[in-house]
């Protein structure tokens, strides 16, 4: 592998990493701002698509930065 498919592999992931930490804070927001879902307003429907949206796009792209990760460490750079 080059050098810059390295370099560019190891910032994908760390990007991926960082969208992966936005979520899961946004997720957390989520939740304490609505008292766990128990306090929405009228037409706040939103919300719940929120709450599974979210921790899902969270997990894809915490995946996506583990995989990226792998992929640099185990191609000897």
């Amino acid at each position: 592998m080059t050098k810059s498919r390295s370099l560019l592999l190891k910032t994908l992931a760390v990007m991926f990493g960082l969208i992966s930490l936005f979520f899961v804070f946004y997720t957390a927001r989520l939740l304490y701002v609505t008292h766990w879902l128990t306090q929405i307003r009228a037409g706040g429907n939103g919300t719940y698509i929120g709450a599974v949206a979210f921790p899902v796009l969270a997990l894809l792209f915490g995946f996506g930065a583990l995989r990226l990760g792998k992929k640099t460490r185990t191609n000897g750079s």
